[in-house]
């Protein structure tokens, strides 16, 4: 199935998506695959990002995210791009990792800066270029400085995009004076994803070209309208941007993903659970979830889902 995404055809919106678990704290892959459906055929995501840090991936084995890709590529992938998280902090785990994602088929593969050890920026590039080099595949860089510590300084991301599989990044930096430059600076062709779904517009309006999403589980078809929307009426974008931001806020009331899984859950799927160190919400966080579960009622989301089993 990998072949069916021609390089970079990975869309304009994808979900880094969630790992369900049952109560006994095993993977539940046959709520991943409908949840991955879901967000396919209702939320109007182009792709799907498989095993980031959303997903749980410190705290799920190297068994249960390869079934996780194969689960999902035979459940979505002849229909949207599947995107495997392969980075860690450890290059030999990332190069392996990378492989055996590459092996499974996915359209795509996530890298983002290793954290604790802060290599620098040398480091960084020569990390990045030895797991591009175990692929053919496109791989997208993950600039993340609140989980890495360190950020992927323009010119090194620059030099990383000479690699001609490197392709894309995923930018939740923060940082827009530095997003600008990446899209005023790198070569045509390579892709500006935003990172963080509150600054999805002004990412647009310097050059982004999509967005990789966590609201995108509730929300997707509203922010793939407001992905479009950009290029011909971008105060038409800004206006969706405005009613979407009291439910991007509410995902990352708490720790990410205990809060999109709340909501989930409530929107009919199995998918509470969530594995130590991350806890479930407490009665305040909820009732910031259950406030936007109304505003997504508001904008007629589909909550036509079976009854929530637990919460």
């Amino acid at each position: 199935m990998g072949s069916y995404f021609a390089p970079r055809d990975w869309g304009t919106l994808l979900t880094a998506m969630i790992t369900p678990f049952n109560s006994d704290g095993a993977v539940n892959f046959k709520e991943a695959r409908r949840i991955a459906a879901f967000l396919v055929d209702e939320q109007k995501n182009n792709g799907i990002v498989v095993n980031g840090t959303t997903g749980e991936s410190p705290t799920t084995t190297e068994a249960e995210k390869l079934q996780l890709i194969e689960e999902l590529l035979d459940e979505v992938g002849d229909r949207a791009a599947i995107v495997a998280g392969c980075g860690t902090y450890n290059t030999a785990e990332s190069v392996h990792m990378t492989k055996e994602a590459t092996a499974r088929g996915v359209h795509g593969i996530m890298l983002v800066n290793p954290y604790y050890n802060k290599p620098g920026q040398r480091g960084l590039y020569a990390h990045f270029a030895a797991c591009a080099e175990a692929t053919e595949l496109p791989v997208l860089l993950y600039n993340i400085i609140p989980r890495s510590s360190i950020n992927l300084d323009t010119p090194t991301l620059l030099e990383l995009a000479k690699i001609k599989n490197i392709v894309a990044v995923k930018e939740a930096s923060g940082n827009i004076a530095q997003i600008s430059d990446v899209c005023g600076s790198a070569p045509s062709g390579f892709r500006v994803y935003s990172g963080d779904d509150g600054l999805t517009v002004p990412i647009l309006s310097v050059g982004g070209y999509g967005i990789i999403s966590v609201a995108g589980h509730v929300i997707g078809k509203h922010i793939q309208d407001m992905v479009q929307a950009f290029a011909t009426n971008p105060a038409k974008s800004a206006e969706i941007h405005h009613k979407l931001m009291p439910v991007v806020k509410a995902c990352f009331c708490a720790p990410n993903p205990v809060p999109v899984k709340y909501m989930l859950t409530k929107m009919g799927f199995d998918c509470l659970d969530v594995r130590l160190p991350l806890v479930e919400l407490d009665a305040s966080e909820k009732a910031i979830c259950d406030k936007a579960l109304e505003i997504i009622k508001s904008l007629q989301v589909g909550l036509n889902h079976a009854t929530p089993p637990r919460v």
